[in-house]
């Protein structure tokens, strides 16, 4: 029979295991999935900070901290957004010193950030590139980031118009379900727009995640797949089950 203490012990130590296998921390580090996490860590904390255990905190603070602290590195407008609803997150959730902590990392960040963007004004040099080769890089780039890069100059603004650009953020934020009446000449930025008012306002966007049935965990995708090399032999071209943030915390991660 396993004892009242020993079983606390069990579920604390399962509770942070899992939150540990989520690698929030490794994820902060990358510009593209650092909105993802930050939106996670927010996520997490308003389930009930209070309640996680004492392991549990100190995992989640030291990742708050390295959020604010990584801020000035993303310099993109969705990871300004993402990392001012955290610090939402921490000031209604954490203790008095704790939240004051953070509070200054995140103040100084913001400061790095401003004295950055402008300095980075400054010395702007704004490259004349082939409208493919502008489509190409900014097929990489987030939503906020792509629409920051429309505001550039006209050829930027010109090349962000691109159907596959929102085509594919279609696929990667939204269920394929929502676009089965698509028709040929469809406008996929307007498109997009649409679905993402809908989505934002029921708080339906993907969380960065999928769920891959070949391991049998719940990874970050790597344009739609499983980012294991074996899985992705075995799956072919089949995208992985994308899921949505809150999702998230109720799966074992890999």
């Amino acid at each position: 029979m396993i004892k009242p203490n020993s079983q606390t012990t069990m579920i604390q130590e399962k509770y942070t295991g899992r939150y540990q296998n989520l690698k929030l921390a490794e994820a902060l580090s990358n510009n593209h999935l650092y909105p993802f996490a930050c939106d996670e860590l927010s996520s997490i904390i308003d389930l009930g900070y209070s309640q996680f255990p004492k392991d549990l905190k100190a995992f989640i603070f030291r990742d708050c901290l390295s959020a604010f602290r990584l801020l000035p590195d993303t310099n993109t407008s969705a990871a300004v957004s993402a990392a001012n609803l955290l610090v939402k997150s921490v000031e209604s959730a954490f203790p008095k010193q704790k939240k004051n902590l953070a509070l200054v990392e995140f103040k100084q960040a913001k400061v790095a950030l401003k004295r950055r963007s402008k300095s980075h004004e400054e010395h702007i040099d704004i490259p004349s590139l082939p409208q493919d080769i502008l489509v190409h890089i900014f097929s990489f780039l987030d939503v906020s980031s792509l629409l920051s890069s429309s505001q550039v100059s006209r050829s930027w603004n010109q090349a962000t118009c691109e159907g596959s650009l929102w085509r594919s953020l279609s696929d990667l934020h939204f269920s394929h379900k929502v676009l089965i009446h698509i028709h040929p000449g469809i406008d996929w930025r307007e498109a997009f727009k649409k679905e993402y008012i809908l989505y934002n306002s029921s708080k339906m966007l993907k969380s960065g995640r999928g769920y891959c049935s070949y391991c049998e965990s719940v990874v970050w995708h790597d344009n739609l797949r499983c980012p294991k090399k074996q899985c992705r032999l075995k799956s072919g071209k089949k995208p992985l089950d994308l899921m949505l943030t809150h999702q998230v915390k109720l799966f074992p991660s890999s």
